[in-house]
């Protein structure tokens, strides 16, 4: 009888405890016996207590939470990881249980983390959970659904209010170094600017010409979407020459949705306000397509551990579920859209 592991890592995204429950579902339903890492790759090598790295799991203790926001494993990024000494510490730890094989849901770096302990000769099968969307290889990731309509529906109450007070909004949403979550959040709103972190050496100037430009037509409840992310690939910008102390930016003290909401407001003579959608995007129940997602993704992990497979990632393309090798899902490099980032901020 193969026991099996699973565990979430890296950050937080709707979806994971669904996942996490139909993997234990289908996991009984073969005889496998599962074993629930706790805080991500942490709980390999030895940084908590036993109770707190790991435990049984059964369908008793999953039902209940197929459709909670969060992860019931909890998780954790972990920096130890990276380096060969804790890889084989975890590898050892697998080995100690008896572990035959592990579904890792996580983003890139966790997926690294399965790759190294594939190569030790541990099974590993990776479901995608990041809210970012920033897999090339699959269409869409565990919770990227989810944020995109928190998003959404944040955003349309926010357009709501700028049209009764005629001012222009800018909101700021996830995604590190991916604008998916921004770009589709425009996209479905309507909203006229958005800023993601794939444009390099993006200009404010640009942004404010544009809003002041929507502004003389009459738009003066224009939405600016921009990804928390975007602001690391702005191109320098001196504050100090026209805003007011308290509102200037030094070294250190990046660019955020605050201050760049100041300083369209001082160039365009509106009163821009500023909205940040923050964990309310991480920590929201699944959509139903993220929740069938992972009963798809949750059924094929276990029918490749069942025969033996590792080394895989599942994803989704074309509408449909499918699994490709670890290695090469990891080496095909984003695409950005850049037509549609171009039609957002030129209708």
């Amino acid at each position: 009888m193969k026991k099996i592991a699973v565990l979430t890592s890296g950050g937080d995204s709707p979806g994971m405890n669904a996942a996490v429950t139909e993997v234990s579902r289908f996991a009984a339903m073969a005889g496998m016996p599962l074993i629930g890492i706790k805080r991500g790759f942490n709980g390999l090598i030895g940084k908590y207590k036993p109770q707190d790295s790991f435990a049984e799991l059964s369908m008793d203790t999953m039902l209940d939470i197929a459709d909670q926001p969060g992860t019931y494993l909890r998780t954790a990024r972990c920096e130890e990881f990276y380096l060969p000494e804790f890889q084989q510490k975890a590898f050892r730890f697998l080995k100690s249980l008896n572990v035959t094989g592990l579904v890792v849901i996580g983003g890139d770096g966790s997926f690294q983390g399965a790759k190294a302990l594939s190569a030790m000769g541990m099974p590993c099968i990776g479901i995608p959970g990041t809210i970012d969307n920033d897999l090339e290889y699959s269409e869409t990731s565990l919770g990227f659904d989810t944020a995109v309509n928190v998003c959404v529906n944040a955003v349309r109450a926010i357009r709501a209010t700028s049209r009764s007070h005629d001012r222009p909004a800018v909101v700021q949403v996830m995604g590190r170094d991916c604008g998916d979550i921004a770009m589709s959040t425009a996209m479905s709103t309507g909203s006229e600017i958005v800023i993601v972190p794939e444009v390099s050496n993006w200009r404010i100037e640009n942004v404010v010409k544009r809003l002041d430009s929507l502004i003389k037509r009459g738009n003066t409840r224009a939405t600016i979407v921009v990804a928390e992310g975007a602001y690391k690939t702005m191109k320098p910008y001196d504050f100090a020459s026209f805003l007011k102390p308290y509102t200037q930016v030094y070294e250190g003290e990046p660019m955020n949705a605050r201050r760049l909401a100041h300083v369209l407001r001082y160039k365009t003579g509106t009163e821009v306000r500023y909205n940040i959608i923050g964990y309310t995007q991480r920590g929201h129940e699944p959509t139903a397509q993220d929740a069938a997602f992972a009963f798809e993704s949750a059924h094929m992990a276990i029918e490749l551990l069942k025969r033996g497979i590792g080394n895989e990632v599942i994803g989704m393309r074309h509408g449909r579920v499918f699994h490709m090798p670890l290695d090469k899902a990891l080496n095909i490099k984003p695409r950005f859209k850049r037509q549609i980032y171009q039609l957002i901020n030129s209708l």
